[in-house]
């Protein structure tokens, strides 16, 4: 009876490593490591580019169905957090969707996803737990290994016997940021890349990225008190992305996302077409963040 609901509820939290569209390093490790003074770890990447730490919560709403849909609303808030470590990225972020269904009871589904991500490319650790109706019902959790020849593999603990081949070239998420991001400034309109983020148990996917024209975000009057301006002030682009599985061969996408994508780093507005329906997020609340790096903490002092 469920399994309609579950599978769009993976949808939706295989998105969550990707709301936080904000990531630079190549897999590979093709991108260079900034060297550091002693003490001081290694420089961030994603600072340098002008990403900035912060935490913002996003409003989820049902913004289109088809006739044919077997859901009648979606309502929720997603929290993310992003900030960076003394070597690597750390994200968090809190998903908590009510699914309303004809001819069925609505669901509510949380999930937690949490990654960490080294600046050099060479560590990438994840984990998640999704509960339905306060039960939790899936857990994943892994990290990425390599073998003599450098060759990258996604091995999972939970579920156990669980690895995926990575392609040369995949790009952790951050990574897969700043490269877009470097492609927008060199005046590029189209992209594509293998991403590889831990959101799911379905492996990595392939994302086409086209950039379109600039856009000004106007928080809503209701949340403006909320929203640092700061973060937002600068003209942001508007982008689509296209998702397609590599475990299987299909012509047309997974599902799609439009948004507004801040050079800081911020998502002000996306909304996510699943086909059947189509899902808006929009930023409600945001806030700066500092670094965690004990080191950047002593030199304060």
């Amino acid at each position: 009876m469920y399994d309609y609901k579950e599978k769009n509820n993976r949808r939706m939290a295989s998105l969550i490593g990707r709301v936080a569209f904000a990531t630079v390093l190549f897999l590979t490790g093709t991108m260079p490591v900034f060297a550091a003074p002693p003490g001081a770890g290694t420089l961030d990447p994603a600072s340098a580019a002008g990403f900035v730490p912060h935490k913002a919560l996003y409003e989820l709403k049902l913004s289109a169905k088809s006739s044919s849909s077997k859901v009648s609303n979606i309502t929720g808030k997603m929290v993310y957090e992003w900030q960076p470590s003394c070597d690597a990225w750390i994200s968090n972020h809190h998903f908590d969707v009510t699914y309303d269904y004809l001819e069925m009871p609505s669901l509510r589904v949380t999930s937690n996803f949490s990654t960490y991500e080294s600046f050099d490319g060479k560590s990438f650790n994840f984990s998640s737990q999704r509960k339905r109706e306060g039960v939790v019902f899936e857990e994943l959790r892994g990290n990425i290994e390599y073998d003599d020849q450098g060759s990258a593999k996604a091995v999972y603990s939970l579920p156990q016997d669980l690895s995926f081949d990575l392609p040369e070239g995949t790009l952790f998420p951050m990574a897969h940021t700043l490269d877009v991001l470097d492609k927008i400034n060199k005046g590029k309109k189209f992209y594509q890349a293998t991403v590889f983020d831990g959101s799911d148990d379905q492996g990595p996917v392939e994302i086409n990225s086209f950039v379109g024209k600039t856009a000004e975000f106007v928080p809503p009057a209701e949340y403006q008190e909320y929203i640092a301006k700061e973060l937002i002030s600068d003209d942001a682009l508007k982008m689509r992305l296209a998702f397609f599985p590599l475990e299987k061969a299909q012509v047309s996408s997974d599902y799609e996302m439009s948004l507004l994508f801040h050079k800081n780093g911020v998502i002000s507005d996306m909304e996510v077409d699943y086909g059947d329906f189509s899902v808006s997020q929009k930023l409600v609340a945001i806030e700066p963040l500092s670094g965690t790096c004990d080191s950047d903490k002593k030199g304060e002092k």
